[in-house]
């Protein structure tokens, strides 16, 4: 072989080796992408069951099941509470508001956090307030409005859960409010009714209204478990090759 060829060889396979391997492979139509799916952003969306004081309620629990099944996901929402340990601790639990509170500002929230998932506990205010017996009425008008403004979001809603000095009351309440919420779902809306009153025990509310760390995590649980039998309301990580 000439010097000239083997000069110009040489150079050529410098050249090859030289090439980045992504570079080698191109992308067609239903390849496999290694990048990580975007996260699905979930509103926990509430009064102070939600906004879960210095320990970050059910949402520490469900942060942890989530990234444990692989799931990718990011809370949003204008609060900020939990340990400073928690990966994750935006959120819309707003202490003591009752579910007109909420209403009144649910839009804004949407447009600005744009959730594709909603988990909503609301109404125990509403239960030592002056009109417990509207709540049902007042809880469907403010699933109608966030469906109507986020109608692919999916939307789940929680029966409250215990109240030790109103129990009966509460018991009312979640009778009204899941066949409505079911009729809805029927209509063609992406809500889901979430039991949540059984799982958590009066005793797992030390002054009668809010869980303790306990109550919490069975919250935690019912909420993974609800979306989980809804494909689509989270998202499972795409692991690169």
């Amino acid at each position: 072989m000439s010097s000239v060829l083997k000069v110009f060889c040489g150079a050529l396979l410098a050249a090859l080796l030289a090439v980045p391997p992504a570079a080698s492979a191109s992308v067609t139509s239903g390849s496999t992408v290694d990048a990580a799916a975007a996260p699905v952003r979930v509103m926990p969306l509430g009064d102070s069951i939600t906004q879960g004081g210095s320990i970050g309620g059910y949402r520490l629990d469900l942060g942890t099941k989530l990234r444990a099944a692989g799931r990718s996901i990011d809370f949003v929402g204008s609060l900020t509470d939990g340990p400073a340990s928690m990966p994750d601790r935006n959120h819309e639990g707003h202490p003591g508001w009752t579910i007109a509170q909420i209403d009144a500002n649910v839009a804004n929230w949407l447009r600005t956090y744009t959730p594709h998932t909603i988990l909503l506990h609301i109404g125990t205010n509403d239960m030592y307030g002056s009109d417990p017996a509207g709540a049902p009425r007042r809880l469907s008008a403010l699933v109608d409005k966030i469906t109507a403004q986020a109608p692919s979001a999916e939307v789940f809603v929680a029966t409250i859960i215990p109240i030790r000095f109103a129990d009966g009351t509460v018991r009312n309440y979640n009778a009204a409010i899941v066949p409505m919420l079911r009729a809805k779902a029927a209509a063609g809306k992406k809500v889901h009714v979430v039991d949540m009153y059984p799982a958590v025990q009066i005793s797992d509310l030390p002054d009668g209204i809010h869980p303790n760390a306990a109550g919490y995590s069975k919250m935690a649980t019912v909420w993974f478990n609800a979306l989980k039998a809804v494909p689509g309301s989270t998202a499972v990580h795409q692991l690169a090759a």
